[in-house]
């Protein structure tokens, strides 16, 4: 398989639940855990951030994802519109101005699923 058929990123903007746990969270720990990508990193960027600061389910659900080897990011400007990136980073999410990062994903060798 090339090299970039094995990068995905996913970009999770939702702020709805059932769209986390139910399509999201079950496509990126079970590509993980199956092999299907190799390198995965979920990025969290907007109401997702609130949402995810909120409900101890996902914070869970992203703890397991970052023990499979998941890469999580998260915006930072987001983060801050929400009085959230304390607890974001507690989770063990790397909170980071994202727009740049984001423009390199998108113009080198990662395909991107935006939820």
């Amino acid at each position: 398989m090339p090299d970039n058929k094995e990068k995905l990123v996913i970009l999770w903007t939702s702020g709805d639940k059932e769209v986390a746990t139910n399509m999201l969270f079950m496509y990126a720990l079970n590509s993980k855990i199956r092999g299907w990508w190799e390198d995965i990193t979920l990025i969290v960027w907007g109401p997702s951030a609130k949402l995810l600061s909120r409900d101890e389910e996902l914070q869970d659900y992203m703890k397991k994802m970052k023990e499979e080897g998941i890469k999580l990011e998260a915006c930072r400007a987001c983060a801050n519109n929400y009085n959230v990136s304390e607890k974001l980073e507690e989770i063990g999410i790397e909170v980071k101005s994202m727009g740049q990062p984001l423009t390199n994903y998108i113009l080198g060798d990662y395909h991107l699923l935006t939820i």
